[in-house]
């Protein structure tokens, strides 16, 4: 696997179990339908959430919750819907990123709820 990957894995292996000691429910890791992905589906209290987890080595360029960019953030939006639709899920709906720096010296989490909506 490549480095990566591995790092992008460890990152969301990260954030599942931030998100867990947070009291969520996780209803899908990784879920995939057609061209949607979606890093993690999980439940909090009432609320469906769809995260997304960036995970990079360093800040130096930038954090990692900026590369979640206004075309992701459409495509994150559309595979939601998919998946509200095909489920037939009756719950308010947000999303949040996890972002994280992650490398020998530092393990760092920002948890951003209601990171964006989707455009009316």
């Amino acid at each position: 696997m490549a480095k990566h990957n591995i790092l992008g894995k460890q990152g969301e292996e990260m954030a599942v179990q931030f998100l867990k000691n947070l009291g969520y429910q996780i209803i899908e890791i990784n879920w995939r339908a057609h061209k949607f992905e979606i890093d993690i589906i999980a439940q909090d209290k009432e609320e469906l959430v769809f995260v997304e987890v960036k995970t990079r080595t360093t800040d130096f360029f930038g954090a990692p919750e900026e590369a979640v960019i206004h075309s992701k953030q459409k495509h994150l939006i559309e595979g939601a819907d998919f998946y509200i639709q095909e489920n037939e899920i009756d719950l308010e709906c947000r999303f949040d990123v996890v972002a994280i720096v992650l490398n020998d010296s530092e393990q760092k989490v920002n948890h951003i709820k209601e990171a964006f909506y989707p455009e009316v």
